[in-house]
C-alpha cells in the first residue's frame, strides 16, 4: 500500500465534496496564508539565515514581497477571475449560451525547490488554493530549516482536509507521485523535471515544469559599461548566484570584456566590501555537494576576479572567470552560484548564433544603448523570458507570464497566470430548446441544399486582407 495514498484519497474526498469551490473560502484561505506570512516573517528570515545564509534584505525582498504581491493581487481579482468567460457565437446559436468556465483541477501535488524556498512553493500555491483546488506541497529537504518551518508550521493556518505537507526526499518523493493527482507543479533542474513528467504520464497528468538553464547576457560596446557590471554583478550574485534567472554567462567583444571587468570589480567592492566573505549581504552555498559542484566548475576558465572558497562556511567569492573552454562543465551545465564567465564574440551576430546553437534558456538579457541592437537579439533568439538592460527583474511583474520553453520548462504562472494554469478553461454551451426545424438542417437524410444553407450559418469570413510590406 502506498504510505500517501491515504492522504491523498482525503484531498480527493473533501474536492469532491465542493469544499474548495465557493469564492468565500478560497478568499479565506489566501488571507490564512497572508497571516502566515505576517506572524512567521521572522521565523521565515531566521530558517532562509540557516540554510542559505541569506541576508534580510533579500528575504524581504525575494521571498516576503513576492508572495505577498501574489497574494494580495490574487485577492483583489480573484471574483473577475472566477467569472464564466463569454464568447462569441455563430449564426446558429445566437439564442444559446457560450462560456468557459474555470473549474478547479482537483488535487494538485506543487514540488519546490530549495533556492527560493519559501516564494517558489508559495507562489504557485496561491494560484492553486484562487483556482479551487486542494493541495499537497512537498517542500525541499535540501533547504531543511524552510522544510522544518512549512511542514510544522503552515498547516495550522490552512484547512487540514483540503492542504497537507509532505517532507522527505527522493524516497517519498518517488512514492508521492506513484499516485494520481489531477495537476502536477513542479520547480527544480530539468534532469528531475524528466522523471516528473514520466511519472505524471503514466496518469496522464498535466504539468508545469519550471526549470532553468544557462542564461545568456550578451553587451554590447555602446554601454555604460558601470550600470552594466552594476545590474549584472546584482543580479548574478543575489543570493550567492542560486537563482534560475540570474545571467548565467556573458557574451561581448574582447575590447568591451577589458572595460567590463573593472567595471565588475568595482561593483563587487561597492557591494560586498574589499571582502565579501565578511559581508552580512552575501549568502552561502546550500550544502556541501553543491559546493563542491561548484568548486570543480572554476576549473574551466581562469579567474580574473575572486575565486576564494571556505569550505566550512560554504563560502565562494563573487567570482568572474575569462578564457573560459566552452568544453568545459562550466559552459555545459546551468552554474547556480556564484561565477560568471564571460565568453568573447565579434558582434552581435556572433552572439545570436551562438545562444542559438544552444538549449533554450529561462532568460536573455541584452545590453545595448541602441534599441535595435536589443530588437535584434529579442527577435532572434528563444527563452522563456527576455530582459533587455537589466536581469531577473522582468519576474517581478506579475503582470507578466514566467516560465520557460523547451529545456527551461514547461508552462507558465504568476498573477492571473497562475490562475489560468490552475483552472481547466472548461468549454459550456447552453443551447436554446426551441426552434427544432433550424436543427433539422444537420439531421440526415442529408441534401445539398441543407449543406448549403447549414455552411452559409457557420462560416466565418475574414474581416480583412494582410499585406507583406
Amino acid at each position: 500500500m502506498n504510505p500517501y495514498a491515504g492522504l491523498v484519497s482525503r484531498l480527493r474526498a473533501a474536492w469532491l465534496a465542493g469544499r474548495t469551490r465557493p469564492m468565500e473560502y478560497r478568499a479565506s484561505q489566501l488571507e490564512a496564508l497572508g497571516r502566515f506570512l505576517d506572524e512567521k516573517k521572522k521565523s521565515i528570515m531566521d530558517a532562509l539565515a540557516a540554510d542559505l545564509h541569506k541576508p534580510c534584505f533579500e528575504v524581504e525582498v525575494s521571498e516576503v514581497i513576492l508572495c505577498k504581491n501574489e497574494l494580495n493581487h490574487a485577492l483583489s481579482n480573484l471574483s473577475s477571475w472566477m467569472k464564466d468567460e463569454h464568447v462569441d457565437r455563430n449564426l446558429v446559436t445566437q439564442l444559446d449560451t457560450a462560456f468557459i468556465r474555470k473549474d478547479p483541477y482537483g488535487v494538485v501535488l506543487i514540488i519546490g525547490p530549495w533556492n527560493y524556498p519559501v516564494q517558489l512553493i508559495l507562489v504557485p500555491l496561491i494560484g492553486a488554493i484562487a483556482a479551487g483546488n486542494c493541495v499537497i506541497i512537498k517542500p525541499s529537504e535540501v533547504s531543511s530549516c524552510v522544510e522544518k518551518l512549512i511542514a510544522e508550521i503552515l498547516p495550522s493556518y490552512l484547512d487540514k482536509d483540503c492542504f497537507a505537507v509532505v517532507t522527505g526526499g527522493v524516497k517519498e518523493t518517488t512514492e508521492l507521485l506513484e499516485n494520481r493527482f489531477d495537476y502536477i507543479f513542479f520547480t527544480g533542474n530539468s534532469s528531475v523535471g524528466r522523471i516528473i513528467m514520466a511519472a505524471a504520464a503514466k496518469h496522464l497528468t498535466p504539468v508545469t515544469l519550471e526549470l532553468g538553464g544557462k542564461n545568456p547576457c550578451y553587451v554590447a560596446e555602446d554601454c555604460d559599461l558601470q550600470n552594466v557590471a552594476n545590474r549584472v554583478a546584482w543580479g548574478r550574485f543575489f543570493n550567492a548566484g542560486q537563482t534560475c534567472i540570474a545571467p548565467d554567462y556573458v557574451l561581448c567583444s574582447q575590447e568591451t570584456r577589458e572595460k567590463l571587468l573593472p567595471a565588475l570589480h568595482h561593483a563587487i567592492t561597492e557591494f560586498y566590501g574589499a571582502n565579501p566573505q565578511e559581508s552580512p549581504d552575501f549568502a552561502r552555498i546550500v550544502s556541501d555537494k553543491q559546493f563542491q559542484r561548484l568548486q570543480a566548475l572554476m576549473d574551466g576558465g581562469r579567474v580574473a576576479i575572486g575565486g576564494q572558497t571556505d569550505e566550512k562556511e560554504r563560502y565562494i567569492a563573487p567570482t568572474v572567470l575569462v578564457d573560459v573552454s566552452l568544453s568545459a562543465p562550466i559552459m555545459q551545465e546551468e552554474i547556480f552560484g556564484p561565477i560568471l564567465p564571460i565568453v568573447t564574440v565579434a558582434n552581435v551576430e556572433e552572439a545570436i548564433d551562438f545562444i542559438n546553437a544552444r538549449e533554450r534558456p529561462l532568460a536573455v538579457y541584452a545590453f545595448s544603448s541602441n534599441k535595435k541592437v536589443l530588437n535584434q537579439v529579442l527577435k532572434q533568439t528563444s527563452s522563456g523570458g527576455f530582459g533587455g538592460n537589466d536581469t531577473i527583474m522582468h519576474m517581478t511583474l506579475i503582470t507578466l507570464p514566467f516560465g520557460g520553453i523547451g529545456e527551461s520548462g514547461l508552462g507558465m504562472y504568476h498573477g492571473k497566470f497562475s490562475f489560468d494554469t490552475f483552472s481547466h478553461h472548461r468549454t459550456c454551451l447552453l443551447r436554446y430548446t426551441g426552434l427544432e426545424k433550424l436543427n433539422e438542417l444537420r439531421y440526415p437524410p442529408y441534401t445539398q441544399r441543407n449543406l448549403g444553407l447549414l455552411s452559409s450559418t457557420f462560416e466565418i469570413k475574414r474581416k480583412g486582407s494582410c499585406t507583406l510590406l
